[in-house]
């Protein structure tokens, strides 16, 4: 009877091959969807400009050329734009991921006096703000203006992950914390003891965040900064891309034009993509608790 009982339990009907079949290609066309335009950049970076003119490049090179890579890595200003980009990533965001926790923490703590109003002090923020000059002018009085620090300090804190550091701590028991003090812990113990160990995955969630900001970022390198020494690689990756397209006389700029892009946003993107897999694990899980309340 058992046995009889598990060849039934076996047996599937043609609607259950059917829905397995559906969701086998549907996740095979969200994938193609997704993945396809990438390899389709890299494909055209690694032709020869003159070649990609003629279109048709699908899924691999008519002519193998790394002419593009050449050209944008031969350059002396990238390269230093590199070395500000990585710096300013492996400076500002450690600091900012502390800053932010740290303000998370104590925002998150019930016995804060005036905590609801801090709060909303906080969440105002996002929504508004007092707009470009002043923001300007207010670098301008603390002397962070063609300044390296223009890139770390104003960077400091995220609202928006303060919030999800937030909700992700008042999530923790109480009792731990409680328990912690009772034995003595004061609340620097408490948070570089406890705190910073329970919310890995949060924090590196939020890790991810500001370093893809800060490897991202251009905009601010071109209103804050004049000296060429403090450009960063996005920003001259967009003076290439002007350079390109703003150089209608020049055939040669135009052919190669294309491929620049290409191999531009290749150059911008991989670092990104390589760093993702390795916190991966850690993204799900803290974007999911740290975005609701429990």
């Amino acid at each position: 009877m058992r046995e009889k009982a598990i060849k039934i339990k076996r047996k599937r009907c043609a609607s259950d091959w059917f829905l397995d079949i559906f969701k086998v290609v549907f996740l095979v066309l969200v994938t193609v969807i997704c993945v396809y335009p990438f390899w389709n950049i890299f494909v055209v970076s690694i032709n020869d400009a003159t070649d990609a003119l003629r279109g048709g490049l699908y899924f691999l090179p008519r002519k193998l050329s790394l002419a593009s890579y050449k050209d944008i890595l031969g350059r002396a200003t990238f390269l230093h734009g590199i070395l500000i980009t990585v710096l300013r990533t492996a400076i500002g965001t450690p600091l900012a991921v502390l800053v932010t926790t740290a303000l998370a923490y104590v925002l998150s703590r019930k016995e804060l006096l005036f905590r609801k109003q801090l709060n909303l002090f906080f969440i105002f923020t996002m929504y508004f703000g007092g707009g470009m000059v002043p923001y300007y002018m207010v670098l301008k009085s603390l002397g962070m203006l063609n300044n390296f620090i223009v890139f770390i300090f104003p960077n400091l804190v995220s609202v928006y992950n303060m919030i999800l550091v937030k909700n992700y701590i008042e999530g923790m028991p109480a009792e731990i914390f409680e328990s912690a003090k009772i034995d003595g812990a004061n609340d620097l113990t408490v948070f570089f003891k406890m705190v910073i160990p329970l919310s890995k995955p949060i924090i590196m969630t939020i890790a991810l965040f500001v370093a893809i900001t800060h490897w991202n970022s251009w905009f601010d390198a071109y209103l804050f900064t004049n000296a060429q020494s403090l450009k960063t690689m996005q920003s001259i990756l967009v003076e290439i891309l002007n350079q390109y397209q703003t150089s209608s006389a020049n055939q040669a700029a135009n052919q190669a034009s294309q491929t620049i892009r290409m191999a531009a946003t290749m150059i911008a993107t991989i670092p990104i993509i390589m760093v993702y897999p390795f916190i991966q694990k850690y993204f799900v899980k803290g974007i999911m608790l740290g975005s609701v309340k429990s």
